[in-house]
């Protein structure tokens, strides 16, 4: 009878670690980022934005999605970034970026692997 016991609370423990085992698993993909590519204009959320609360230079690509303007925010050095001069003091430019998505305090963020302005 003992060695019933044991071999069910044996059994019990395994199952725990393998559930828990499986959930981080769940997590750790949950956490990868995929690369997507975003096709719409560049400008600078602070100089053609305007928007409230930004006080620094940052590049931002519009999205139409769903008939409605999506805001990208770049997740990179700001106004340093060399692609961003082309853009920043009101100027919307057509263009693609790569990166990965994420979403902070309801908006919109993108890490840019590759920045390139449509020819005109």
């Amino acid at each position: 009878m003992r060695i019933i016991g044991l071999l069910l609370a044996a059994f019990a423990g395994l199952s725990l670690v393998t559930g828990v085992y499986a959930e981080d698993k769940k997590e750790e993909k949950k956490d990868e980022k995929k690369e997507v590519t975003l096709k719409g204009n560049l400008v600078c959320a602070k100089c053609a934005l305007k928007e409230k609360g930004v006080t620094k230079c940052t590049t931002v690509i519009q999205v139409k999605e769903n008939g409605k303007d999506v805001n990208y925010y770049f997740d990179d050095k700001g106004s340093k970034e060399d692609y961003h001069e082309d853009v920043c003091g009101g100027a919307k430019k057509a263009g693609t970026v790569k990166g990965t998505v994420t979403e902070k305090d309801g908006k919109k963020y993108i890490k840019p692997t590759k920045v390139e302005f449509d020819k005109t």
